[in-house]
Formats: structure tokens, sequence, C-alpha cells
């Protein structure tokens, strides 16, 4: 009798995931006048610079300490002085972020003492070099951008004199998201530090002279106040505990922390402004009173619609999370919900918000678009909301994608993306609405052909 064993696929397929240290360069992005040095090969910082450049569409300088076989054998270190010489020469930052990689971990560099020795010998007190630990066997972006924030948290933060502010901590959204936040702050006339601030640093606006690092980001000055601060929000539901920035500011100085969902949806956007009542004790706005109720007139307008929607979700758990809950609290049951890192957080909360649901949803971790592709087609998936990795269900499957998330390589404006607040929730409904409306009248009548006519007579044959 033969026997058959299942071959066992031990590669990514269409990966579902970016690298480690791509989420901390990120991040670092985000803090006033800083510039960042990949401790590995030229390759890893080509790669990294070519994802957001074609990500952001502007120039994104990232400097490499150029490590080969040499180097691998003998330590880098004098490549990494060689490295931080040049940056402090050429852009005269105030922050340095040092980023490990695959390479340099494995060789097991001491990247602290080595800073520290640096720093000692050239005699440097106003530049603050910050090594982060980002081996992408360890994580992917999601962690590396965690690590970095947490890390230049740690690096700043001290005990200082209590003050009003309101610490905001965000994932990795895009830089309209961040400014759309800001603006409710500032409407709500609340005093807050946000980081990190790409609003400025990864979308400048056309007319600004040129220079080497773009203002904007978030100032040491402001960092260091957070340890003060009233509270913190932290838009980190899925952020794991012992990388969450908030819960660091809480343990080590008494910060309240209020962690919570990306602000997409009613449900979720509304904890977000009650949170910020309760924190600050102020009124809402008309403004955005308004604003929510063209959100539940939106709503009203797309349910007929959304309920024919199965969508796939898949990209970052925060964003995979707070589409999730949009889709749910609008009707459109998502069969699969993906992400390409591990998060038992994400899990936990998508079972609390499909508890009551007909049918519980495949929630998938450290997957690759060759299964996501494979349930799909299984599911009967006629909608994929993520990045720009998802076109291959395009390809394979003639699933539609809206695009939103990191990366996106294949259209212009993902820096000008707006997700987050009431208004950015009508657009992305609106937007996955009108994309399946779109796909199913280009379709209809093709179909309708098929199943009536071109199987004899015979319905689904």
């Amino acid at each position: 009798m033969d026997e058959k064993t299942p071959s066992v696929r031990e590669v990514n397929e269409n990966q579902c995931q970016i690298c480690m240290p791509l989420g901390s360069v990120i991040a670092f992005k985000g803090i006033e006048q800083s510039m960042v040095i990949v401790h590995g090969s030229q390759g890893c910082s080509t790669y990294m610079r070519l994802a957001m450049v074609e990500h952001y569409n502007e120039p994104v300088d990232i400097a490499s300490s150029s490590l080969n076989e040499k180097q691998t054998i003998y330590g880098g270190e004098e490549n990494l002085r060689k490295g931080l010489d040049n940056v402090i020469r050429v852009y005269h930052p105030k922050v340095i972020g040092v980023v490990t990689t695959c390479m340099t971990e494995t060789m097991g560099e001491d990247v602290g003492r080595m800073i520290d020795t640096y720093l000692t010998d050239r005699n440097l007190h106003d530049v603050d070099i910050i090594p982060i630990s980002t081996p992408s066997y360890s994580g992917t972006s999601t962690e590396g951008y965690w690590t970095a924030v947490r890390d230049v948290i740690m690096y700043y933060a001290g005990p200082v004199s209590p003050n009003e502010g309101i610490n905001i901590i965000l994932p990795h959204v895009s830089p309209a998201d961040i400014r759309e936040i800001k603006r409710i702050l500032d409407l709500m006339r609340i005093q807050y530090t946000l980081i990190p601030d790409i609003s400025m640093t990864l979308d400048r606006p056309y007319g600004i002279s040129y220079e080497k690092i773009p203002p904007g980001g978030t100032s040491r000055e402001d960092i260091a106040r957070m340890s003060g601060g009233r509270a913190t929000i932290q838009f980190g539901y899925c952020c794991p505990d012992n990388l969450s920035p908030g819960a660091l500011l809480e343990e080590k100085y008494g910060v309240p922390l209020h962690n919570l969902p990306l602000p997409v949806g009613l449900k979720n956007m509304d904890m977000f402004i009650n949170t910020l009542i309760s924190i600050a004790i102020k009124p809402v706005p008309e403004s955005i009173l308004l604003e929510r109720g063209w959100l539940c007139d939106a709503m009203a307008d797309a349910h007929k619609h959304m309920a024919e929607i199965k969508p796939v979700i898949f990209g970052e758990p925060e964003l995979v999370y707070a589409v999730s809950s949009l889709c749910i609290e609008n009707g459109s049951i998502p069969p699969i919900i993906a992400t390409g890192t591990g998060s038992p957080q994400l899990r936990r909360h998508l079972e609390t918000i499909t508890r009551e649901l007909d049918f519980a949803p495949l929630v998938a971790d450290h997957v690759d678009f060759a299964l996501i592709a494979k349930e799909s087609d299984h599911l009967g998936v006629n909608l994929a909301i993520g990045h720009a990795g998802g076109k291959v269900l395009t390809e394979r499957l003639n699933i539609p994608v809206v695009r939103t998330g990191f990366p996106i390589h294949d259209r212009i404006g993902a820096q000008r993306i707006r997700n987050l607040g009431y208004t950015g929730t009508v657009t992305l409904l609106e937007q996955m609405v009108n994309t399946h409306l779109e796909h199913k009248y280009q379709h209809y009548r093709q179909q309708i052909k098929s199943e009536y006519f071109d199987n004899g007579g015979i319905i689904n044959a």
C-alpha cells in the first residue's frame, strides 16, 4: 500500500511582511533632526530606501556601515565609526539611530559599547546616538517600529515635573492620518506630544527649499517631557507588552496608559473621543459632531452593499484590527483576517468582536500570499483590503484590492491615504463599497450569462 506524505512548504511565497529594521527606520523619520545608519551590508539600506521612496514618493536618505566579507570576520566597528563620522559631517543631525541587521546581530556586535567608545573618542555632546536591536529573524517591521519608539522614549525619559500634556503614541500610519489626529487634538485645544510624527518629514509640501534632513518630527525636548504627562493614549491595541512605549512610561514614571485601537470606524473613533474627554475634561467641538453625523449617514448609505462584501484583510496588526472592526460594524464579515507577523493580541481582540457572528473568520498570522490566495479562493472572498502585496490576488483570482497600509509601490499618493477619524472612515468606507460595485457591474453580465446559458441551462453545474 502506497502512503502519500504531504509535502512541507518551508518558504515564503509573496510574503506578507517587511523586515524588522525597516520599521525602526520609519519610526526614526518621525524624530526631529534625526538620521539613521543601518549597521550591516549595503544591500540592506538600499532595500529600505527603495521601499520608502516608492511608498512615500519623497527623497529618503539612509546611511550604511557597508559591511562586507572582511568585516563579517574581523568585526564592523571601524566601518561604523567611519559611517558615523560621515553622517555627522554631511547631515549635522541631533539624533542618530543605529539600526542593526541580521548580519551584525549574528556576528554578536556590541553596538552599545561601540557607540559609547565613539562618543568618548570624538568628545561629542551635541548629538544623541541611539542603538536599536532589529535582526529580522526576531520579528517584522511591526516589532522593529515599536522597538525603536520604545527605545527612543527610554533614552530621553527621566524624572520631570508633571505637566498637562497628553502623550499620543502612534503605530505606523500615513502622514495624512497623523495630520488628522493632530487636527482633532487642536480642535479640542488639547496639549499633547505626538510620537513619531512623520506628517512633514515623509510628506513635504512642494516649494519648501530642499534640506538634507526635512523639517518636522517630534523634538527631543518634547519626548523628555512625556514622563511627566497627564496620561498616554497609545494606539497599540495589538502591541506586545514588552515593546509597549506606553507601558514603559506607566511602569517607570506612573503615567496612566489608555491603550486604544486605531480610530477607524464609529465605535473606535467614539472610544478615542470619549477617552480625550475623560482625560482633558474638554467639550467636543460642533465640527467633530458634524463629522460623526456624516459618518453615520455614510454607513446608512453603504450598509446594503457592505452585506455583499466578503473581504480578506491583511497587513500590520493595528490596521488589520481596525479595518476588521469597521467591516464587522457595517455588516461585512471577513472570511479571512491575516498578518505576516505573529500577534496573540490581534487574535485575542478579534475573538472578542467576532464571538457572536454566525461564523468565525479564519485568523492567520505568519502567513504569505500563497496561503491567503488559497483560502480566499476556497472561502469566496470578493474584495481584498491591504497593501500592494495583495495585487497577486487580482492577478490570480481577479479579486480587486483596496490599497491601504505599507507598502504601496504600484500607486501614487500612499502618503496621503487617510483612514483615521470620522472623515477618514467615510473615505475608506466609500472606497470599499465603490471598488466592490465597480467590479460587480463590470463582470455581472458575463457572470449571469455563464451561470444560466454556458452550462446547458444547469445552474452551478
